[in-house]
């Protein structure tokens, strides 16, 4: 039995194009030419030694511990009329390229379609330009659209909410009175 049991511990060896390496867990593995090359506990070690090291220099980016939080100065503040002209500016936008984005749509059609049908294949390229455009024209409009009409809402939105806390401190100002 002592035998058997010193034999389990022995590192197994094999032998791989020539150079014999052991499999035992704390090995040091061996390619040929290639010397002092560490066991790869010797390795997960290192790499574990410099990530916690990189991790203890790691700093979030947020305010300083003192002095730091605008706890009780915060205040939103929305300027209306910015919105309402940034608003306006993206529903102009969308009016101009409606009329403007299509002006040579016509032409461009007739030109590819002509071209088509006399075999030549610059017909093709320029129903597939017009075709692109036409995709990408699309996707501007809807994005303008978006944006005017998320602008209109959200002063809208604003408004209300304005309003709502208004009420709600004059509420609860005259209910002061009361107590």
């Amino acid at each position: 039995m002592p035998l058997q049991k010193a034999e389990r511990q022995r590192p197994r060896t094999r032998e791989i194009n020539g150079q014999v390496s052991a499999d035992d867990e704390g090995a040091h593995r061996s390619v040929p030419g290639e010397e002092g090359l560490m066991s790869f506990e010797e390795e997960w070690g290192e790499l574990k030694r410099a990530a916690a090291e990189r991790q203890s220099h790691m700093r979030l980016n947020q305010l300083p511990a003192a002095g730091g939080g605008a706890v009780g100065t915060a205040n939103l503040s929305v300027n209306q009329d910015n919105l309402g002209a940034i608003g306006n500016a993206a529903y102009a936008l969308h009016g101009r390229l409606i009329k403007d984005g299509n002006h040579a749509r016509t032409t461009t059609e007739e030109a590819a379609t002509a071209m088509s049908s006399s075999s030549f294949r610059t017909g093709a390229a320029m129903t597939t330009v017009q075709k692109t455009w036409n995709s990408q024209l699309r996707t501007l409009l809807d994005a303008c659209a978006h944006i005017s009409n998320h602008l209109d809402y959200s002063v809208a939105q604003h408004a209300k909410d304005e309003e709502d806390v208004k009420t709600s401190l004059a509420v609860s100002a005259i209910t002061g009175y009361f107590k």
